[in-house]
């Protein structure tokens, strides 16, 4: 375990789980400038060690109460200040270690409010916020049942999984029979235990811009720290192989919006953290999607800070511990990001490169996520986890960003075989 000498005053904060080094590292790095860092995680730290003041090996950091009785000893030696995670299969255990400490963010009924996404679809019924119809439901049966009354096409669902994972569209009562048991067992790397009584949700298909937010709340009030306009690919799944995140967005400064963004927030009782709210724009205005406790993923906080210049690890810290975070961007640039896969499932990769020399001035990072001999696949068998690169740029316009990412992709290359077949035959791609 590592351990500060001498005095150190700064805040002592409670982090569950790192996450993946590629996609996080920033924020813990970020925040350990300010807080002592204790991680709760279920292997000994490597690449985190550090930005550690202290860390405790558990059997899971799934289980809430487990955690909480943990956290319960070290707490009364040395208080934490605040808990803190961003891993989504984890948001609702954590509550439950803020909520034995009195900490913010300690009600486990909201976070799984948000989690579960049958009862989020309740709750903004119930308060008139504008979001798809939505019908939890168990069978095939009650599914095209639950499709017909919806109208076609309509949006598979599960109702408690995190990263566009089994989501698909299907046009017709053929697709959805072809798709439903895709949706229905597509799980996570790690337990998510919610209704299976219906575990899966129709929705109706809302068309037009996809966007995400990022937002920090303190004691119930919403502040919009950056909009992503989403990329996605793969039709019909929902993979997002891009984001693009402007500091001048319109959005936010719509007060409409924003009024949206505030009362969806009261409406599910969420008073404490950072949330990554996603909304479909159409011809009549936004349309919930969903809402998560959390911050957002796929490299979005670093966009927003490239972007902004506001920190968001440290402003995510500073609202666990109650504390009003400095929200005021101190940059307009305009920042995005690319996800590479392999073009054929069960892909073996061999090597990927990045030409630096064919990268474009805007480039901030060409990072390599994959190593030689790892299978991996495409969406919909790939999702996050079939990632085999991303590159990020800075730009000063939206169309000056999309430009760098499109020339910052062919520098990416790649060679892999077939699973099962012999060294030699060899596949490239870029």
């Amino acid at each position: 375990m590592v351990r500060t000498e001498g005095t150190d005053d700064r805040p002592r904060l409670l982090l569950v789980a790192s996450g993946m080094q590629p996609y996080r590292e920033y924020l813990l790095a970020s925040i350990a400038t300010r807080y002592r860092v204790h991680l709760f995680h279920t292997a000994e730290p490597t690449w985190e060690r550090p930005y550690l003041d202290d860390w405790t090996v558990l059997d899971s950091t799934v289980d809430g109460l487990a955690m909480a009785t943990a956290a319960r000893g070290l707490h009364a030696a040395t208080p934490f200040q605040g808990v803190l995670c961003w891993d989504e299969g984890r948001i609702h255990a954590t509550a439950y270690i803020a909520e034995e400490l009195g900490c913010r963010n300690g009600d486990p009924m909201v976070v799984w409010r948000l989690r579960d996404k049958a009862q989020t679809r309740q709750a903004l019924a119930l308060g008139g916020v504008r979001q798809p119809q939505s019908v939890p439901v168990s069978t095939v049966a009650e599914a095209l049942l639950a499709a017909d009354t919806i109208g076609y096409p309509v949006i598979l669902k599960p109702r408690g999984l995190g990263a566009s994972l089994g989501v698909v569209r299907v046009d017709d009562p053929a697709a959805l029979r072809r798709f439903f048991p895709f949706t229905r067992d597509t799980t996570a790397p790690d337990p998510v235990l919610y209704s299976t009584d219906a575990p899966v949700l129709v929705e109706q298909c809302v068309t037009g811009e996809e966007i995400s937010v990022d937002a920090v709340v303190t004691d119930g009030r919403v502040v919009p720290l950056f909009v992503a306009r989403k990329v996605v690919g793969y039709p019909p799944y929902a993979e997002e192989v891009g984001h693009v995140v402007d500091a001048a967005d319109p959005l936010l400064h719509d007060e409409d919006f924003r009024a949206v963004l505030q009362r969806t927030h009261e409406v599910l009782g969420f008073r404490d953290g950072c949330t990554h709210t996603e909304y479909m724009f159409g011809d009549d205005g936004p349309q919930l999607i969903e809402v998560n406790g959390r911050l957002g993923g796929d490299m979005i906080p670093y966009l927003g800070m490239l972007a902004t210049g506001l920190d968001p690890g440290l402003i995510a810290a500073a609202a666990s511990c109650g504390v009003t975070p400095d929200t005021m961007p101190i940059r307009r640039r305009v920042a995005g990001v690319a996800f590479r896969y392999v073009d054929a499932d069960d892909t073996v990769i061999e090597d990927v490169t990045v030409d630096r020399a064919q990268l474009p001035d805007a480039v901030d990072l060409a990072v390599t996520l994959v190593r030689p001999g790892q299978m991996v696949s495409p969406p919909p068998r790939g999702t996050v986890w079939g990632r085999i690169a991303y590159v990020t740029v800075v730009a000063d316009t939206p169309g000056e960003c999309r430009a760098a990412l499109d020339a910052a992709e062919k520098a990416v290359h790649w060679t892999g075989r077939p699973a099962g077949t012999a060294d030699g035959e060899t596949r490239e791609g870029h």
